[in-house]
């Protein structure tokens, strides 16, 4: 996929209701601060969210009570923003689940889990082709499902 690159991720960050327990970015500017805004205005259903800004996207995965956000330049797909999102929750989740996470504090786990995200960002930036084409799959075999559902109404 052209156009991936370190720099197609800019920000990203993991919040407990509107406390953002832990960031990590490599750059500087106002991203925190529109990220924070956002995360003000999220509904609280369990859901993903995208929000376009000045050239570049605001994604937000939100899940009993933990939003996870990660700001991608505008050529970066939704899809991949989405994958590190997941891969993000995923491995959050198996580490602080259950305790920790429900009692730090703000910026509390940025030592820790900063350099996590960022692994992440990397690992996800440098597969993007294989998981595009995974997805790509995962798509048309859920819409082969959906076509399948359709012809068996129409037999019955």
């Amino acid at each position: 996929m052209a156009g991936m690159n370190q720099e197609s991720f800019i920000y990203s960050f993991v919040a407990r209701g509107t406390v953002v327990l832990a960031e990590y970015t490599e750059f500087t500017g106002n991203f925190p601060a529109i990220a924070a805004q956002c995360l003000q205005r999220l509904p609280s259903s369990n859901d993903k969210f995208t929000y376009n800004c000045d050239h570049h996207t605001f994604n937000f995965l939100v899940e009993d009570g933990y939003a996870y956000c990660v700001v991608a330049k505008e050529a970066t797909s939704k899809q991949i923003s989405i994958a590190f999102l997941e891969r993000m929750r995923a491995d959050f989740k198996q580490r602080y689940g259950g305790g920790k996470a429900g009692t730090a504090t703000a910026k509390s786990l940025n030592k820790e889990f900063g350099p996590v995200m960022k692994e992440h960002m990397k690992y996800i930036i440098e597969h993007a082709e294989e998981i595009e084409k995974l997805l790509k799959v995962k798509a048309q075999v859920s819409e082969v499902k959906s076509i399948m559902l359709g012809n068996i109404d129409k037999v019955i």
